[in-house]
């Protein structure tokens, strides 16, 4: 399993385990003892660590290559999954993956951004950066479950949207625009929730909704720490201080009144166990959309603009 540098004490009293385990399954030492005495101290050590990350932690808990994606989380929250493919006007984005699903026995429209797991599939998916052609994809499923009636379950994991020249010839800006316009009036219910990074206007593009949740190590925000900071201090390597002035932890935003809540995380992060994980968004999922099923069209549409109108501060 990958570390982080923040996770390095960590990382080496589980190998020091190991190694005990391993010389106490292959002689006649027994060493149970000072096995169970570092196991606690392992559990102090995480638990200290872990409730005290800095924003910074968090972002690099965020890009983890082995943080569950949208494709980790369908398999495990969503039942008879049928992937939809192709915009309808120029291909298909593999950056964005979306199709018909059921949860708990209710059609649902599922829609996320999806890296890769190496360099090959980061290649086809464009690290999860979508082109216009994956944001159109979406709206066109968004429009089709309203057609039908199903909710619409989104899930962010993006850096942002593709910045290649190809992407702003065929109107980048545009398909991004467009999705705001058009999610912000959707007649069904719409629930985005940020499992990784929620970068710029490429994870706003998925990010209008009646409820906006986020995982507890995820980061929201409208430039990478490291843009920021060139743009602040002209020094791509002040991020780690960018980090910590541009709010964009789960916290900081639910304090703003940006987020509706925190979907707590498995101890050590949402890689360590997929499942769990699952679990723990289910618990807050469910819920939300029980609760939206019970409201009219115009209930939902009065609501979501109430949402984003009590957000910020600002004088007419």
């Amino acid at each position: 399993m990958i570390g982080l540098e923040f996770e390095k004490p960590v990382t080496e009293l589980k190998g020091k385990i190991a190694e005990l385990k391993e010389f106490t399954s292959t002689s006649d030492v027994d060493l149970t003892e000072e096995i169970e005495k570092l196991e606690q101290r392992l559990k102090k050590l995480e638990k200290d660590i872990y409730e005290s990350m800095t924003p910074w932690d968090r972002v690099q808990m965020a890009r983890h290559p082995e943080r569950p994606t949208t494709l980790d989380y369908i398999g495990h929250l969503f039942t008879d999954f049928m992937e939809l493919h192709g915009d309808r006007l120029f291909g298909d984005d593999a950056a964005i993956v979306g199709g018909i699903a059921k949860y708990h026995g209710l059609p649902v429209t599922v829609i996320g951004h999806q890296r890769g797991r190496d360099t090959k599939e980061n290649i086809k998916r464009t690290f999860g950066m979508p082109h216009p052609e994956g944001y159109r994809k979406a709206l066109r499923l968004m429009n089709q479950a309203v057609k039908f009636k199903r909710p619409i379950i989104c899930l962010i994991d993006t850096k942002g949207a593709y910045p290649g020249k190809a992407a702003e010839e065929r109107g980048q800006s545009e398909a991004i625009a467009k999705n705001l316009f058009e999610m912000a009036g959707m007649e069904v219910p719409v629930i985005c929730i940020v499992i990784g990074e929620g970068g710029s206007g490429g994870a706003l593009a998925l990010g209008v909704g009646d409820k906006l949740f986020m995982l507890e190590n995820s980061t929201y925000s409208v430039i990478s720490p490291e843009g920021a900071a060139a743009l602040l201090w002209k020094d791509a390597s002040q991020a780690k201080r960018a980090a910590e002035t541009m709010k964009i932890t789960a916290g900081d935003l639910k304090a703003l009144g940006i987020i509706d809540s925190i979907i707590p995380e498995v101890s050590g992060g949402a890689h360590r166990d997929v499942v769990q994980q699952a679990a723990l968004i289910d618990e807050t999922l469910k819920p939300a959309l029980k609760q939206l099923l019970q409201l009219s069209a115009s209930d939902l549409l009065d609501q979501r603009y109430m949402k984003y109108k009590t957000i910020g501060e600002y004088s007419l």
